[in-house]
């Protein structure tokens, strides 16, 4: 399983998955199938991350101007949910273009594609999370525990 943090940490809530990122890896053991990595703006990079075959991924990022700040939710992606023709731009590499570039570049979305999200409303230019959103990082650690042990699980009964 590869987690995958992305956003911006100079826009304010927009480092929202680079935050959940730097707290799952400093306060928790993984196995060693499970990757855990800070791409921040550098979605070309998580593309070609992706070109190895893995069995899942889970993306954390913010999601600005839907719903209510510091809310979390979880969206399973599939296959239909990436948008086709995506094509390779390294200024421009959002995860939905970068899931969408995988075909270009010779790869596939994994199987199980998990996105665990916050409503933010502030991604203006500024360091540091507001304080709904700053709040909401632990509780999207836990979330990310969960899917783990839960996807970890699924694997070792197939």
């Amino acid at each position: 399983m590869l987690v995958a943090g992305i956003g911006n940490v100079l826009l304010g809530d927009d480092g929202f998955g680079p935050e959940v990122v730097r707290r799952l890896a400093g306060q928790h053991d993984f196995p060693e199938e499970v990757r855990i990595v800070d791409y921040g703006i550098r979605g070309l990079h998580l593309a070609y991350d992706l070109l190895d075959p893995w069995d899942g991924l889970i993306l954390i990022d913010a999601l600005p101007d839907r719903g209510d700040p510091s809310r979390i939710v979880v969206l399973e992606l599939g296959a239909e949910d990436v948008p086709a023709g995506g094509q390779v731009d390294a200024h421009s590499m959002d995860p939905a273009t970068v899931l969408a570039s995988l075909a270009a570049l010779g790869g596939k979305v994994p199987q199980i594609t998990l996105l665990v999200g916050c409503q933010v409303t502030d991604v203006d230019e500024r360091i540091g999370l507001t304080p709904p959103v700053e709040q909401a990082v632990d509780e999207a650690v836990r979330t990310v525990q969960a899917l783990l042990t839960r996807e970890l699980t699924r694997a070792e009964v197939s």
